[in-house]
């Protein structure tokens, strides 16, 4: 799932590695859309078929993932309306929401006015 998925990612970065693997999901490769769109991701590319499916992140050292901050987990869903989603650092980072429109960013959430589960904050 996305949890995995931002652990992988940091810690690829922490130790300097220029691009990593990481299984094919759907609600990952919506996540990938938008840290590709935010900078925090070069490329993503879908390499295989069917069960073998991985997708190949080229990382961008010029803007690094400094942090993620878990907002809903398993145990714990936060959901929120779309006058809530704050912005993130200052508008150095990306809020990750889950809508009815499908998974956004917190901007593109709040301009399209829909609500839903606030997943993780990205800087």
């Amino acid at each position: 799932m996305y949890i995995d998925l931002l652990t992988r990612i940091k810690n690829a970065q922490g130790a300097g590695k220029k691009s990593l693997k990481v299984p094919y999901n759907k609600a990952d490769q919506a996540v990938l859309g938008i840290l590709e769109k935010s900078g925090f991701v070069k490329k993503t590319e879908v390499k295989g078929r069917s069960v073998k499916k991985i997708i190949e992140i080229i990382l961008n050292p010029e803007r690094p993932v400094q942090g993620v901050k878990l907002i809903s987990r398993p145990s714990l869903r936060r959901y929120s309306g779309y006058n809530d989603f704050k912005r993130v650092k200052g508008g150095r980072g990306v809020l990750v929401v889950s809508t009815s429109k499908g998974i956004l960013s917190g901007e593109k959430a709040r301009r399209e006015k829909v609500g839903g589960e606030m997943l993780a904050e990205i800087w």
